[in-house]
């Protein structure tokens, strides 16, 4: 190993010698000091006028260290701004070319050795410049890269058990996440999938992989749409402004206070367990955050154009306004938000909500879970949403008996955000709090880095109808 490294800086030797030899060949001084009869020192350090701040330092101490071929005077000085005779030079070269002459040597007998290896890494050189070429050529884009995730489900859901209610659906999103100075964010999602016409995909059975998919054409089954459309960039220090024709709310937030996983199955656990005030409404919108040292202030307004269109399918607010203010450290956060939602389906009804969430999760996988943790209270000039209020608690546990397996449950209320089943259309309203209670389990299997199966079971108590049972098989890919 040792002879290789003295292949590596052989060329630097022949560098430094050539502006020593031009420079000796300029000096014609009489006499001849002790200067090449001495012997060769070992460190720089044992010269006691050179010091670090010398322009020919590193120059000096390469020579000594690491080819042996520098003499000094007897008394330990090197004497670096006195002219150098022309016998000096000659014994300073002679050394030094000695040295060289022994890696020249040495590199014969290496590439030699290694001549076979020498020409297949050479091969596997050209190979990769010639790939790299390739991609270079035909890349996608020099300034966006794309990534997707699609999801199959199998499983079913009623109010007996799971006979009368299979289903098999899929949901597919391709985001493309373009940055013209490497610190802005134009993402463009598009999205499809054929949740509408199943279990799993109306009130508070409804998964969080078929919320917000197109209903609106063909009954959002096999329609390829626009789901994300916004542009991120910082407008200051620690300041970042969004907009969108299409943004969601949460995108517009500096921190999400929750750390239960997209792998959960019930949608009704995706809102940090503040149905009203995280309602993830969806539209024309416009946003600031401000961050520093961990806390964040949010503010952020966005306009549902699918609201008046898409009433009977479900609650849509026509806009909403929210003011979020959290801190977030390495395993811990939690914020306080609220949200103004004004209702298209009926003309004046609005509801101020308010929501406390936060998370914790430990710096390694262990037998300790990490915990989320939500309330919401809301309030309205509706009778039929006033006093409403939600609340979740989700704990998952990270490598469970294999690295990256994950087991999690949770247990909340939907919150009353509608008008209530038995009185809505056709029963696909969220409940109120008061009335609903539901239970997820889930056991992720982290077949590769990219693909993931998830079998999870769950419960609704007391709808307004009947208990809900379900249970399915979620299998993941990530790209």
């Amino acid at each position: 190993m040792k002879l290789f490294k003295q292949l590596l800086v052989a060329p630097a030797a022949l560098g430094l010698l050539a502006p020593v030899a031009a420079t000796a060949a300029e000096f014609n001084l009489d006499g001849v000091n002790k200067y090449a009869s001495e012997e060769q020192v070992t460190s720089i350090s044992q010269f006691s006028d050179v010091k670090p701040t010398d322009w020919a330092y590193q120059a000096l101490s390469n020579l000594i260290e690491r080819y042996g071929c520098v003499a000094g005077y007897p008394n330990g000085t090197y004497k670096g701004g006195k002219a150098m005779t022309r016998f000096e030079a000659a014994a300073l070269l002679n050394a030094c070319l000695d040295r060289v002459t022994e890696v020249t040597d040495e590199l014969k007998k290496l590439m030699a050795e290694f001549e076979k290896e020498l020409a297949i890494l050479k091969g596997r050189v050209d190979g990769l410049e010639a790939k790299v070429g390739e991609l270079e050529a035909n890349q996608f884009s020099t300034t966006t890269k794309l990534n997707g995730i699609a999801t199959f489900v199998v499983g079913g859901a009623g109010n007996t058990g799971f006979g009368d209610n299979l289903t098999a659906n899929y949901d597919v999103r391709l985001n493309f996440d373009t940055s013209f100075t490497g610190k802005d964010l134009l993402r463009t999602t598009l999205r499809s999938g054929n949740f509408a016409n199943s279990a799993f995909f109306g009130g508070n059975s409804a998964l969080e992989v078929a919320f917000q998919e197109d209903a609106g054409v063909a009954g959002g089954v096999d329609v390829v749409g626009i789901n994300r459309l916004f542009y991120q960039f910082p407008v200051g220090d620690g300041l970042t402004a969004t907009f969108g024709a299409k943004v969601r709310q949460d995108d517009m937030l500096a921190i999400w206070p929750s750390v239960y996983p997209s792998d959960s199955v019930l949608d009704l656990f995706t809102y940090a367990g503040a149905r009203g005030t995280y309602s993830l409404n969806l539209g024309a919108g416009v946003g600031l955050t401000y961050q520093k040292e961990g806390f964040s202030i949010s503010a952020n307004f966005v306009s549902n154009e699918a609201a008046a269109e898409n009433a009977n399918l479900g609650v849509d607010e026509a806009y909403t306004f929210t003011a979020q203010v959290g801190y977030a450290s390495s395993n811990w956060g939690a914020a306080l938000a609220y949200t103004y939602s004004d209702f298209s389906e009926f003309a004046g009804v609005y509801a101020n909500n308010m929501g406390l969430s936060g998370y914790w999760q430990p710096s390694e996988a262990s037998w300790v879970p990490s915990i989320s943790a939500g309330f919401g209270y809301g309030t309205s000039n509706a009778i039929i949403l006033d006093d409403s209020w939600s609340w979740m608690v989700g704990i998952q546990w990270s490598d469970v008996f294999m690295k990256g397996n994950a087991l999690g449950m949770a247990v909340g209320s939907a919150g009353q955000v509608g008008l209530g089943s038995g009185l809505g259309t056709g029963g696909i309203w969220f409940d109120g709090g008061e009335e609903t209670i539901a239970y997820e389990l889930f056991y992720k299997f982290q077949v590769t880095d990219n693909i993931s199966v998830t079998p999870a079971f769950f419960y609704i108590e007391n709808t307004g109808v009947s208990d809900t049972l379900g249970g399915l098989i979620k299998t993941t890919f990530k790209f």
